[in-house]
């Protein structure tokens, strides 16, 4: 009986009901892991039924505490971390909500910090274990109209390049992962106009190969770096060629 590559691993996505989560979840399942999707939706649609659904709800602190907790006591070959939330709409920092920019720390920030405190120890006894987090381009390109988003994923990415620089990449490899381009989404489609055009739109389906390369590698070569995947499914290093800014003045 023919094995796929990643037959007897457990992988946890943290936010991979839909987006580019759901895009490394599914790859990660048809590679043939385990894969536990926490989220507050549950996954539907083509391969939903490769994914076992467990309710993590980030603006509920404490449930999501416990909830990580649990899942991360049992084997942990690769974790993921995309839950985002993006605002209502973009919009200039003087008519953001307060509760809106708590909101993006919550679940952009200590969402992250939750979950790897509650992986990182599984991780570690997988020796290695892999953990990728999904970033943006706003971090290399601050701009109008998204100042919470941009400041909560900076500090995502700052705290994912600190404990990289922490972690023994023996025993823990970190990687980041972000779009060239925006990508199709129910977050997206919730923002823009009935008739509007995805065709130049990226989908979560290009994230796949690089997904199941960095599981079946436990992320070798690329520890510590932050990748941009294109359209077409191929990767760079953002070190090397930053994104291009998906940025634009905010029409009043």
């Amino acid at each position: 009986m023919a094995t796929t590559p990643l037959d007897g691993r457990r992988m946890i996505v943290v936010g991979g009901s839909t987006g580019i989560g759901r895009g490394i979840a599914d790859a990660w399942a048809a590679a043939g892991a385990e894969v536990v999707v926490c989220s507050r939706s549950e996954p539907a649609g083509p391969g939903a039924e490769l994914l076992t659904w467990a309710r993590v709800d980030l603006t509920a602190p404490d449930h999501a505490r416990e909830r990580l907790r649990e899942l991360g006591a049992g084997p942990v070959d690769a974790a993921c971390f995309s839950s985002i939330y993006y605002g209502v709409k973009r919009a200039n920092f003087g008519d953001v909500a307060e509760q809106e920019w708590r909101d993006q720390l919550e679940i952009n920030v200590t969402g992250l910090w939750l979950t790897l405190s509650a992986v990182l120890p599984a991780l570690r006894v997988a020796a290695p274990g892999l953990f990728v987090g999904v970033s943006s381009e706003v971090v290399f390109n601050a701009g109008p109209g998204r100042s919470g988003y941009t400041a909560s994923k900076a500090a995502a990415k700052a705290l994912l390049d600190s404990v990289a620089q922490e972690e023994d990449s023996a025993l823990v490899r970190i990687v980041q992962v972000l779009p060239a381009g925006m990508v199709d989404s129910p977050g997206i489609r919730r923002r823009r106009p009935p008739d509007f055009d995805y065709g130049s739109y990226m989908v979560p389906s290009d994230f796949a190969r690089l997904a199941t390369e960095l599981a079946v590698t436990a992320g070798e070569k690329y520890h510590g770096d932050s990748l941009v995947v294109d359209g077409q499914g191929d990767w760079w290093s953002a070190l090397d060629s930053a994104p291009v800014s998906q940025s634009r003045p905010v029409r009043t």
